[in-house]
């Protein structure tokens, strides 16, 4: 179960109303101005929260995401690119999120470093459709697993803060 802060800043985020994917043209387009807003929303609540941790962006069609994550461990910064595309089923089928420099790092990982969400995050994504977006996978998907995985591998020394690695 989400803890109570994840539980607020998901009631904030705004549900989405279109059942449409890229497939469909003309609905896909409201579909993405709705996950526009949803997002915008998202990080302005969390910008006020003082809980800022990823910048997102798409190419024209709204077909492919990337941008970077981060997270903080011992006041230090540890960021990561971070990119997916939208399935041709969407949002039947949530996307999966892609941290291609911890490929391998983690069991929590498929080929490619996609993260896990199986079981945790898909059967509620499931549930949610047509009504969770982008903003949603980020808030139960991507941060959650951030939140379990990098103490984990600063902790088993996999990964390091870059200015350890240069000293």
């Amino acid at each position: 179960m989400a803890d109570e802060a994840t539980r607020k800043a998901v009631s904030e985020i705004p549900l989405l109303k279109t059942n449409s994917g890229p497939r469909d043209k003309e609905l896909w387009v409201q579909r993405l101005r709705e996950e526009y807003l949803s997002l915008i929303k998202y990080v302005e609540n969390n910008k006020a929260a003082d809980n800022d941790w990823f910048r997102l962006e798409s190419n024209k069609e709204g077909t492919r995401w990337f941008g970077k994550c981060w997270y903080i461990h011992e006041l230090l910064k540890y960021e990561f690119d971070m990119e997916f595309d939208i399935p041709v089923t969407y949002p039947a089928t949530a996307p999966e999120v892609a941290i291609p420099e911890l490929d391998g790092k983690t069991a929590k990982m498929y080929r490619g470093g996609k993260i896990c969400l199986t079981d945790h995050f898909k059967p509620l994504w499931a549930r949610n459709v047509p009504k969770f977006g982008l903003a949603h996978l980020m808030a139960l998907g991507l941060g959650p697993w951030l939140a379990v995985e990098i103490p984990d591998l600063i902790a088993k020394g996999i990964i390091q803060h870059k200015e350890q690695q240069n000293s």
